[in-house]
């Protein structure tokens, strides 16, 4: 008999995870479970259930072999109550356990659920991080504005990374300015490492074609690393090859090649296969060594140390209700064009036919491509985090709602971002190769065959005209607005509502 259960969560498949680092292998018990409650309270791209699942079988195996006593629901056993509260209930009940041990979980859904069993469970803080959810509270107590610059500046002097004494590596914090060059096609660009599925992966991928396959999402090929092992792999091919390239195409997106030097680590980072500060000292220590450059480094490390702490910050630290923001009172529904429907915009089409097949965009494609068009046209912001939660397989909501509520869609008001990330299509001409086969002329203002963003982005201008205006950041653009010719302003305006009129009507656009 056994008085404890020790849960461990799909995203915390690391062996010294706080949960584990105070079981007793001697009699506590670890539960690990594939229950449905997780895997369809989005509708989750099959790949991204089907890493999920195949990691924890893995890991699971991990435990059982280092001596603890694990017990493991499959989705398609029949005693499976099919959610995490009922696992430990049913668990509780057979091995006659009194309290449950659990890391706190990355969502409030699930804290609030384990909260309300009966049966005392203790949460312990997920200390995998490099800030916890207390000292970001406590950085962000008393201050005004809270940007990840300067949280980001303060967590590069706390640990040291890029750092020169007291000063930034390079001499500067940020060398955001020469990351953004566009990229051309590379036939001898080293492409990501891929996974071939081996047993355990294979019957997972049998499980979630047969109980997910009408999900958005292209089950096959699944070429995702599944265990520890095959991440660092992942991980030393990064480092090796692609991170000197990474910085000054970071932004860059090419229709026939959608990884360009990006690291393809985040969802490994965020099932726990790989630590935060395990992937920021190997770039740390390849640009020490000089085999990268200082841009590079820093701009891989900014993402990780920056801004994927940051958000987990101010996740926490907004409470549950964070999602439900809209301050731009934006409600028109997510066009079919996000779900594979049709569209002549050859930016979207990329963008989303990319997600459907590989469960992955890069930063840029999901900010100022999915995420631009949607703000701009009004979307409701609710439904694009469901959106980008589903269909993306590092999408883990800590992570993911901050980055669309705050950044993407700027619905909390600000509390992210400065101002809204929006373009005309000028900005996707400049850093893509998406322009040259569209419909559109990403060149032409106004007119039936104006790019939308053309028209949509002087649109949302004028629709938060009283909101915006004062921006320090937006002001010059309110004062080209106001220097156009009346006749160029009236056609803009006639377009925008035409178009969003179509996009109403669920024509194809």
């Amino acid at each position: 008999m056994v008085t404890r259960l020790i849960l461990v969560l799909g995203d915390q498949l690391t062996p010294d995870v706080a949960a584990l680092r105070q079981a007793d292998k001697a009699r506590d018990l670890v539960v690990m479970a594939e229950v449905m409650a997780e895997a369809s309270y989005a509708r989750h791209h099959p790949q991204k259930i089907a890493l999920v699942f195949a990691a924890m079988r893995k890991f699971a195996a991990h435990l059982a072999a280092q001596g603890w006593t694990v017990a493991y629901t499959r989705l398609d056993d029949p005693e499976n109550s099919q959610s995490i509260g009922g696992e430990l209930l049913r668990r509780a009940a057979e091995r006659g356990a009194s309290e449950v041990l659990a890391t706190a979980p990355g969502e409030w859904r699930l804290i609030l659920a384990l909260n309300d069993l009966p049966l005392p469970v203790t949460l312990l803080p997920d200390d995998r991080f490099l800030c916890s959810a207390a000292e970001f509270a406590a950085w962000a107590r008393d201050r005004r504005q809270l940007r990840m610059e300067f949280f980001y500046r303060e967590m590069r002097r706390r640990t040291g990374l890029l750092m020169e004494g007291d000063k930034p590596a390079g001499g500067q914090w940020n060398f955001d300015h020469d990351n953004r060059r566009p990229a051309t096609p590379d036939l001898f660009r080293t492409p990501p490492p891929r996974f071939a599925p081996d047993a355990v992966t294979a019957e997972v991928l049998d499980l979630v074609a047969a109980r997910f396959g009408t999900n958005f999402g292209v089950l096959h090929p699944f070429e995702w690393a599944t265990d520890r092992a095959g991440a660092l792999r992942a991980l030393d091919h990064f480092i090796d090859h692609s991170l000197a390239g990474f910085g000054d195409t970071q932004d860059a997106m090419l229709a026939g090649d959608p990884v360009l030097a990006h690291s393809l680590l985040s969802p490994y980072l965020n099932l726990g296969l790989l630590s935060p500060r395990e992937v920021c000292d190997r770039a740390d220590a390849a640009f020490r060594a000089g085999l990268v450059p200082v841009n590079s480094a820093e701009g891989f490390i900014r993402q990780i140390l920056g801004w994927r702490e940051f958000m987990r910050g101010i996740y926490f630290l907004e409470g549950p209700g964070y999602t439900r923001r809209n301050v731009l009172a934006h409600s028109r529904a997510l066009p079919p064009l996000y779900w594979g429907g049709p569209t002549r915009m050859a930016c979207l089409s990329h963008v989303v036919g990319q997600t459907r097949d590989m469960a992955y965009a890069h930063h840029i494609q999901r900010l100022m491509v999915t995420g631009n068009f949607a703000l701009l046209a009004g979307v409701d912001p609710f439904q694009v985090h469901e959106w980008y939660l589903a269909v993306y397989i590092d999408a883990f909501e800590w992570v993911e709602a901050p980055n669309t509520i705050g950044m993407s869609q700027f619905a909390d008001g600000g509390v992210v971002a400065s101002k809204p990330y929006v373009s005309s299509g000028a900005y996707i001409n400049r850093m893509s190769d998406y322009c040259g086969g569209c419909a559109y002329d990403v060149a032409q203002k106004s007119g039936p065959g104006a790019c939308p963003f053309n028209l949509l982005y002087w649109h949302f201008l004028l629709r938060h005209r009283t909101r915006f205006a004062q921006n320090p950041r937006m002001a010059q653009m309110y004062r080209t607005w106001d220097r156009m010719d009346e006749t160029r302003r009236t056609a803009v305006l006639a377009g925008a509502d035409a178009f969003l009129a179509r996009l109403d009507a669920g024509e194809a656009v």
